[in-house]
C-alpha cells in the first residue's frame, strides 16, 4: 500500500506531525510519495526527504492508495474534489480547530498509523452533491458538504422557488438556500437551524438561510431526488458556492440542477470510533453546561 501525503503549508504544526507519520513509515519500510512543498519545509528543519518520494500534489492524487491529508477541514474538502471520480481513500489529520472531517488529532498518528499498514480501518462512502447552471452548458461543480445559493452584494431578499422531482415544493424567501450532504450537516446548514444527519444517511438537506418567515423550515428528501432552484432577485448578482471554496457569479433570474453525484468521497475512519464520538467530543453535543 502507497500512501501519498499532503497538507496545508499555512497550518501550524504541518512540520512536525508530517515528520512523526513518516518517522513510523520508514520504521516500517512502508511506500509513500509526499507533496513537494511539503518535503521542502522538511528539508528547512534539517530532515532531508529524498528526491524518489518527492512528487507534486496532483501526481500525489495520481500515485496514492491511501491520501493523508493533514490541515483542516477546508484541506480535506480541497483534496477530496481534487480526487474526485478517482474515489482514493482520504485520512485527516486535524491542524485545525474544529474539524468533522480531518478528526484525528496528531498525537493519535503512531497508533494510527500502525493500525492502516495493518489494515485495520474502515472505509466510509461519503454522498457528494453535484450542480449544474442550464444557462452556462458543460460547467459543473460538485460539493462535499454543500452547494449555496444567495444573495450577492446586495442586503435585499431574494425568492428561492424549490422543486423536488419536477414537482414546485415551496418558496423561500430570504438570504438563500443551502442543500447540503448529511457530511455538510454539521457546517453552514446547522448553523442555520438544519438538523444534524448522521453521516450513512441517503438524504439531502435543503435549509434555507435567514428566511423571511416563520414558516420556512429546513428539510431533508432522499439522496435520488432531482432538486431545481430558480432564483428571483431585485439586484443583478447571485452567488453560487460550493463548500465555502468554488465561487461563481450569475445574473439574476437564474437556475441552478442539485443531484447527488455518479462518485462519493471515501474517508478513512479508525475502527474504534462512532460519529456520536466526534459530535460529543466536537460540539459537546449533550453535555449540561450546569456541570461545566
Amino acid at each position: 500500500m502507497r500512501l501519498a501525503i499532503i497538507g496545508n503549508l499555512d497550518k501550524a504544526g504541518v512540520r512536525e506531525a508530517v515528520g512523526v507519520l513518516l518517522e513510523r513509515l520508514e520504521r516500517s519500510s512502508a511506500s509513500f510519495v509526499i507533496d513537494e512543498r511539503v518535503a521542502d519545509l522538511l528539508d528547512a528543519a534539517g530532515r532531508r526527504v529524498t528526491a524518489a518520494h518527492r512528487r507534486t500534489v496532483q501526481q500525489c492524487v495520481e500515485e496514492g492508495e491511501i491520501l493523508v491529508a493533514f490541515g483542516g477541514d477546508g484541506t480535506i474538502l480541497s483534496a477530496a474534489r481534487a480526487v474526485g471520480a478517482r474515489a482514493t481513500p482520504i485520512l485527516g489529520v486535524n491542524l485545525g480547530k474544529l474539524g468533522f472531517l480531518a478528526e484525528l488529532s496528531p498525537e493519535e498518528l503512531p497508533a494510527v498509523t500502525d493500525d492502516l499498514l495493518a489494515g485495520r480501518y474502515i472505509i466510509q462512502e461519503r454522498l457528494v452533491l453535484e450542480a449544474r447552471v442550464p444557462a452556462v452548458p458543460g460547467a459543473v461543480t460538485h460539493a462535499v458538504n454543500d452547494i449555496v445559493v444567495d444573495k450577492a452584494r446586495s442586503s435585499r431578499l431574494i425568492d428561492v422557488h424549490t422543486h423536488i422531482d419536477g414537482a414546485f415544493a415551496v418558496t423561500y424567501r430570504g438570504d438563500g438556500l443551502i442543500v447540503s450532504t448529511p457530511t455538510g450537516s454539521t457546517g453552514y446548514a446547522l448553523s442555520n437551524n438544519g438538523p444534524i444527519v448522521i453521516p450513512t444517511c441517503n438524504v439531502i438537506g435543503i435549509t434555507p438561510i435567514a428566511p423571511h418567515t416563520l414558516s420556512g423550515r429546513p428539510i431533508l428528501v432522499p439522496d435520488t431526488s432531482k432538486i431545481r432552484i430558480v432564483v428571483e432577485s431585485s439586484s443583478a448578482e447571485v452567488l453560487l458556492s460550493s463548500d465555502g471554496q468554488e465561487e461563481g457569479l450569475l445574473t439574476a433570474p437564474v437556475e441552478v440542477e442539485i443531484s447527488k453525484a455518479p462518485f462519493s468521497v471515501r474517508l478513512v475512519k479508525r475502527m474504534d470510533r462512532t460519529y456520536f464520538d466526534v459530535l460529543r467530543a466536537k460540539l459537546f453535543w449533550g453535555a449540561d453546561a450546569r456541570r461545566v
